[in-house]
C-alpha cells in the first residue's frame, strides 16, 4: 500500500533532488502499480533495493519500506512472467516446444536456472578460440545412429565378460607413488566410481579388449584423438548406487567426451556448466568436460556407461598435429 503522505508527485520531486532516495523510489513504483504500469513499477522496485543494498546498515523505519518494495518487486515480476509466456503462447510458441537453448535463457531471465557463465577451463592445455559449447547434439554426428545401434550389442559383451572373469572395474581415481598424493574429488582409491579400460595408455588393454570385439570394432572406427599415450581412452564406468561425482574439469577442451549409457536406473543425472540433462541407456551424450562437469546417482542399483573421446570437430587438422606433437614431446620430456 502507497505510503499517504508521499505522494507520486512529492515522490518525483524528491527523486530530482536525490535519485538514490529510497522511500522516494518505493513511493513511485507504488504509485506506477496503482496505474498498472507494471514495468516501470518494477524498475522502480529495483532501483529501491539496490539502493537500500548499497547504503549499508539503515535505520530500523526502513525494514518495512524494503519489505513493501521486495513484495511488490516479486509481484510486478510475477504478472510479466505470465504476460510473456502467454505472449509466446500465442506467437507459437507454448511452454514445452520452445527451442532448448531460448528456454534456457527464458528460465534465467526469470530466475528459474542460475546465470550460466561456466566456461572452459582445462587443467592441462587450453587451445584457444573454440565455441563454448557445453554439448553437443546427437544430429550433429552421422555415425551417431549406427553407434547407437550396437548398444545392445556393447552391453551383452560386459554382461558376458563380467560373469567369467568378475568384476574387474577398479577405482578411477588410484594413488600413484611417484606423484604427489592428491584427493581433490574425494574418491581417490574409492570404488564408488570405478572402471573397465579397453583402450588406455596409447593401446588396447591386453586380456580384456579382446572381449569386446563389437565394442571396440565401432569405437575405433571415429574420430578418436590418437595422442600418444594420453588419448584415446575407451572405458565403462560404474557409478555406485548413492555416489556422486563432483564438480571438475578436463584436461583439455580439443576433444570431446562421448558418453553411451547402457544401464542407467532413475536418479541418475548429469550437468555441465548450467544445463543438467539426464542419460538415457542408448541414447549418445557428447560434451565439453573442460567445462566444469559433475555426475550422481541416486537410484537403488549401478550405473555404467560406455565412455570414449573424439576430436572436437572444431580443431583444424594442423592443430591436431601440432597437439598430438606437443603432447609426444611433454611426454618425452620425463625421460631426457
Amino acid at each position: 500500500m502507497a505510503d499517504p503522505v508521499l505522494s507520486e508527485a512529492e515522490a518525483d520531486r524528491r527523486l530530482a533532488q536525490n535519485p538514490r532516495d529510497i522511500e522516494a523510489l518505493v513511493a513511485k513504483a507504488e504509485a506506477r502499480t496503482g496505474e498498472r504500469d507494471d514495468r516501470t513499477a518494477a524498475a522502480f522496485y529495483r532501483a529501491a533495493l539496490s539502493a537500500a543494498s548499497a547504503a549499508g546498515p539503515l535505520p530500523e523505519r526502513f525494514r518495512p519500506v524494503i519489505a513493501r518494495a521486495q513484495a511488490g518487486l516479486a509481484r510486478a515480476e510475477s504478472y510479466f512472467e505470465t504476460y510473456l509466456d502467454e505472449a509466446l503462447s500465442r506467437s507459437g510458441f507454448p511452454a514445452g516446444t520452445r527451442p532448448r537453448r531460448f528456454q534456457a535463457g527464458l528460465d534465467m531471465l526469470f530466475g528459474r536456472r542460475p546465470f550460466d557463465l561456466q566456461l572452459q577451463a582445462p587443467t592441462a592445455f587450453y587451445l584457444p578460440g573454440l565455441p563454448q559449447k557445453r554439448y553437443y547434439e546427437r544430429r550433429e554426428f552421422g555415425w551417431a545412429p549406427a553407434l547407437e545401434a550396437k548398444a545392445p550389442a556393447m552391453r551383452a559383451e560386459l554382461q558376458a565378460f563380467l560373469e567369467t572373469a568378475g568384476d574387474c572395474f577398479s577405482p578411477y581415481i588410484t594413488s600413484d607413488p611417484s606423484k604427489p598424493r592428491s584427493d581433490v574429488h574425494g574418491l581417490l582409491d574409492n570404488p564408488a566410481w570405478s572402471t573397465l579400460y579397453l583402450h588406455e595408455q596409447g593401446a588396447p588393454v591386453a586380456g580384456v579388449a579382446e572381449h569386446f570385439p563389437t565394442t571396440m570394432s565401432t569405437v575405433e572406427e571415429l574420430d578418436l584423438p590418437r595422442i600418444g599415450v594420453h588419448a584415446p581412452s575407451i572405458l565403462f564406468s560404474r557409478l555406485k548406487a548413492g555416489a556422486r561425482i563432483p564438480p571438475h574439469h578436463g584436461v583439455i577442451n580439443a576433444r570431446l567426451i562421448c558418453h553411451l549409457p547402457l544401464v542407467v536406473p532413475p536418479g541418475c543425472g548429469f550437468r555441465v556448466g548450467g544445463e543438467t540433462r539426464r542419460w538415457s541407456e542408448g541414447e549418445l551424450l557428447v560434451f565439453d568436460d573442460s567445462i566444469e562437469h559433475e555426475a550422481w546417482n541416486t537410484g537403488g542399483r549401478d550405473r555404467i556407461i560406455l565412455i570414449f573421446d573424439i576430436w572436437r570437430p572444431e580443431v583444424t587438422a594442423d592443430e591436431r598435429r601440432a597437439l598430438v606433437a606437443m603432447f609426444d614431446a611433454i611426454n618425452a620430456y620425463a625421460r631426457v
